[in-house]
């Protein structure tokens, strides 16, 4: 198969999905933009593999679930041996969820979902989502997976107490960032709450699956939760998570305010919240993402005492929301993904703090 002519600078996609109505709707978004064109569409990994080889494609969009040979296995096999960038199509069941979590952990870029019913009103609907997301994954850092290398677990956090609060945002890669930090968390660390970008009916499983993985327990978030030590709570899919404060007890808050940065979950209500209510007492941390939220607010938990620290460059899949946040003159250390956890934990066990800027 002869390699498709393609104009200087526009991003090559290939389409694998079992769906003929889903290859077709996903040619014609992709070949809608002016700045990519869908080089080929194939009707499973087999085809594909070859497809590969001959079309050497920027970004794959790929079926979750197909016949012959499913898109997990496919993907395990093609991030060892050619790594990347790839945007799962995940449909919007609780199955869907759970191997849709599996990819992203194979190193994934992101996905996007087709609904239950009408799969071509799902997919134009997504349009603009689709294409946003193909842009992103363009330019992501995409890296062979191999083992990672032995650390030494974090056995105490250095801090008792229920004052301290630790606030994380992240978006584009920052499923596979959470995964890796919160691995290092201790049982004892302060309460951790979590806003990751991502829509409905996919952070019960994300939580989930980060629950039976880590030392420290992991739920989704609901309204009105204690914050307790060695706890960490997701953000619900399409709504916004904040922290109050009563008495000694912080606690989660849960809204449907309208999307702030174009999100809901926003990054920038949790750390606005956080510098209100835990101020000098939080740690903010800003994980690898697309865009600028929480930029600013973490700018504001700075301001009000907190030590904030920003995934750096080379780590990110993609350094948007670290790099902004820089920009601004909202974080204090800019550090590498595997180190962040040691030096929150290091800051805990001396006690250090800082004073709340004016």
């Amino acid at each position: 198969m002869a390699a498709a002519a393609t104009p200087a600078g526009k991003t090559k996609v290939l389409i694998i999905d079992d769906s003929a109505l889903v290859r077709s709707l996903m040619t014609a978004i992709v070949d809608s933009q002016p700045d990519m064109r869908a080089v080929g569409a194939a009707p499973n990994p087999l085809v594909a593999r070859e497809m590969i080889r001959a079309l050497d494609p920027d970004v794959l969009t790929l079926d979750v679930e197909m016949p012959k040979m499913d898109g997990i296995e496919f993907l395990d096999r093609l991030m060892r041996l050619r790594p990347m960038p790839v945007l799962m199509v995940s449909s919007l069941t609780e199955r869907g969820a759970e191997v849709t979590m599996k990819a992203l952990e194979l190193g994934a870029v992101d996905f996007v979902t087709k609904a239950k019913f009408g799969i071509a009103e799902g997919l134009n609907g997504s349009a603009g989502d689709i294409v946003d997301k193909i842009r992103i994954a363009a330019r992501a850092r995409v890296r062979r997976k191999t083992a990672g290398a032995a650390r030494k677990p974090i056995e105490r956090s250095g801090y008792s107490g229920t004052e301290k609060l630790i606030l994380v945002g992240s978006s584009t890669g920052g499923t596979e960032a959470l995964r890796e930090m919160l691995l290092d968390f201790p049982p004892d660390c302060p309460g951790t709450l979590v806003t990751q970008h991502m829509p409905a009916g996919f952070t019960k499983s994300f939580a989930d699956r980060l629950d039976s993985l880590c030392r420290i327990a992991v739920k989704e978030a609901s309204h009105g939760d204690r914050v307790l030590p060695g706890h960490a709570y997701i953000a619900p899919g399409d709504r916004h998570l904040s922290v109050s404060r009563s008495g000694a007890n912080y606690h989660t808050q849960l809204s449907d305010e309208p999307p702030v940065n174009r999100h809901r979950p926003s990054v920038e209500v949790l750390f606005s919240s956080g510098a209100r209510w835990a101020g000098a007492n939080a740690i903010g941390i800003m994980l690898t993402g697309m865009g600028k939220d929480g930029a600013q607010a973490m700018l504001e938990l700075r301001q009000a005492g907190a030590w904030n620290i920003a995934q750096d460059e080379a780590s990110c899949v993609v350094f948007g929301m670290p790099r902004e946040a820089i920009a601004l003159g909202a974080v204090d250390e800019v550090l590498p993904l595997g180190d962040i956890a040691s030096h929150v934990f290091a800051r805990l066990s001396a006690g250090g703090t800082r004073a709340v800027r004016v």
